[in-house]
């Protein structure tokens, strides 16, 4: 999102199908962020998410590649293995 000049934006909520308003304000701040995306949720959707993602329940497991004991945001079948955040990250590297 890089813009020189900033107006205000009537955007459509990908979660709820409201139209929200993404002000010359917001679009200042998100360059000034860095972002380089304009937002897909309106505030409220966005703020339902953040909230989701903070009252998320973890389960404890044990990772399968290195057998420590770390927390996941799912609970597992037992289908797939579960692997801890960094053996999760050396795999996906080997798969790339």
């Amino acid at each position: 999102m890089e813009y020189t000049e900033y107006k205000d934006m009537v955007l459509t909520c990908q979660d709820c199908g409201a139209r929200f308003l993404f002000s010359a304000g917001e679009q200042r701040f998100y360059a000034k962020k860095g972002f380089k995306h304009i937002p897909k949720r309106c505030p409220a959707c966005r703020a339902r998410r953040r909230w989701e993602r903070l009252n998320r329940h973890w389960h404890t497991v044990i990772c399968e590649a290195c057998g420590t004991e770390t927390k996941v945001p799912f609970l597992p079948k037992g289908i797939r293995p579960v692997y801890c955040y960094e053996c999760f990250r050396r795999l996906q590297g080997k798969a790339t």
